[in-house]
């Protein structure tokens, strides 16, 4: 069972007789999880928060991730995120697996299907080093069905760059701050939108950056109010995030309707 709307599918058939109670609940028994030895796979992630499970590639083997696509394919599964995958394992993984793959990020989206964006969430980032990361997240972002626009290489080193754009992310229902070095870039964006910020702190910079924890460090101390952030290089998280608070039914779209 994929999602929400395959739970209520099934309840309007038990409701018009085409399927029985028991029928039912035997579905709903075969739903919850496989237990495949080497991981269990939740399918019942979809149900309760709106996406299926993701797989966190790295240390995994290209056999691992491939026995849990197939599970999930089985299952009905779409647009399946593989976060941190290699370009040598998803090349194998490609062979049994339709996989969209992108090797900046070194994300896949497996079982690839057509996803209508909605609202609009803006991926931002201080400079093009930190580009992997910002299409971590604008690729997971658009995969749980949101609009995505991207704004790159727009720091504070030239804050005319950002103030050029200044529509794109004031009409967005999120923002992404994808920054490194000393992260001032979701201070300045979070001082200029209404809408929640996202700031994503990146290892990019010289060594007194510590390998990102300078950034990480400022944006937990922003003066600017509706800045959250997650940890060190974590595109997927904040692009997740976003999606998540994108699509909560009841903000505002543009030009000032309700979704």
């Amino acid at each position: 069972m994929e999602g929400k709307q395959d739970l209520l599918s099934l309840l309007r058939q038990v409701r018009s007789g085409s399927l029985t109670p028991e029928q039912a609940v035997l579905k709903l028994k075969e739903a919850p999880y496989e237990d495949l030895g080497y991981a269990k796979v939740d399918f019942h992630r979809s149900l309760r928060q709106g996406a299926a499970e993701v797989i966190y590639g790295q240390s995994k083997t290209p056999e691992q991730i491939a026995g849990i696509l197939t599970a999930m394919g089985q299952r009905g599964c779409k647009n399946v995120l593989v976060t941190r995958l290699s370009p040598e394992s998803a090349q194998q993984v490609a062979r049994t697996i339709p996989l969209d793959y992108h090797p900046q990020p070194k994300l896949a989206v497996a079982f690839p299907a057509p996803v209508e964006g909605r609202g609009l969430v803006a991926v931002v980032s201080g400079g093009t080093s930190d580009l992997p990361v910002c299409e971590e997240a604008a690729l997971t972002a658009e995969a749980l069905g949101s609009k995505v626009t991207r704004l790159y290489d727009v720091g504070v080193a030239g804050l005319h760059r950002l103030l050029s754009h200044l529509d794109d992310i004031m009409s967005a229902r999120c923002v992404v701050a994808v920054a490194g070095m000393e992260g001032a870039l979701a201070s300045v964006v979070g001082g200029l939108v209404d809408c929640p910020v996202i700031a994503v702190p990146t290892s990019v910079g010289y060594g007194a950056s510590f390998g990102g924890l300078s950034a990480l460090l400022s944006m937990l101390n922003s003066c600017s109010s509706g800045v959250s952030v997650v940890n060190i290089d974590n595109g997927f998280g904040a692009g997740y995030l976003a999606s998540r608070i994108n699509l909560m039914e009841g903000i505002p779209s543009e030009g000032g309707t309700k979704q």
